[in-house]
């Protein structure tokens, strides 16, 4: 099993991908389904924390009425 800790999101979704249709497909021995399945759960984690950390980084700007800007974490912009 490859480390998730080099791959780009993208690379990883990519795998991830390819895992699932290999596992709906059914065309897969099971001992392989069950190493499959064990990578494919390691991707998605990756994929979620890689989401997480994105999303922690988008900030929120705007610009005051005196023209200065502000900005504003996104987990503290009420929707």
């Amino acid at each position: 099993m490859s480390d998730t800790k080099e791959l780009t999101f993208e690379d990883a979704l990519l795998q991830l991908e390819n895992i699932v249709r290999e596992l709906e497909n059914g065309r897969i021995k099971l001992d392989d389904a069950v190493t499959a399945y064990t990578k494919a759960v390691s991707l998605k984690n990756f994929c979620e924390q890689k989401l997480k950390e994105a999303q922690l980084k988008i900030e929120k700007i705007e610009i005051q009425s005196d023209n200065s800007l502000s900005v504003t974490p996104l987990d503290k912009i009420e929707e």
